[in-house]
């Protein structure tokens, strides 16, 4: 998906149609399409901004959402294959789910054993995923 126009150009382009100009040549002036300019016209009339709107993120919800205690276990647990971790955890996760949360705080694991963490003066007993 393209990024959004910025909200200096998307205002620009609003107040030059408040002024009185026209839409066709506001958005050739600014190289925009006309359908964009009414879209930003439409969306000031209803939300009061022409501000780009945030993005929906998309996709499930992490099963393992506190990151910071997540790190604290795997520095605890880090000896342990994903299967054993994961049956540690306090709530029912897979190892599957496990290997992705020691991907989101930018740790490999291994097949079985894990090796150490030396970027970022990580202390975590596992292979980090940036430090090759």
């Amino acid at each position: 998906m393209p990024a959004p126009y910025s909200i200096d150009l998307r205002e620009k382009a609003v107040a030059a149609v408040d002024r009185g100009e026209k839409k066709t040549h506001v958005s050739k002036l600014f190289h925009i399409s006309r359908n964009t300019l009414d879209l930003w016209l439409k969306q000031r009339e209803q939300t009061g901004t022409v501000a780009p709107k945030a993005p929906i993120k998309k996709g499930p919800e992490p099963k393992i959402k506190d990151l910071e205690a997540f790190r604290r276990f795997a520095a605890t647990h880090g000896h342990l294959t994903a299967v054993a971790m994961a049956q540690q955890w306090p709530e029912p996760i897979s190892d599957v789910t496990l290997g992705k949360a020691l991907k989101r705080i930018h740790i490999a694991s291994g097949s079985c054993h894990w090796g150490c963490c030396s970027v970022n003066g990580c202390s975590v007993r596992l292979t980090c995923c940036k430090a090759s």
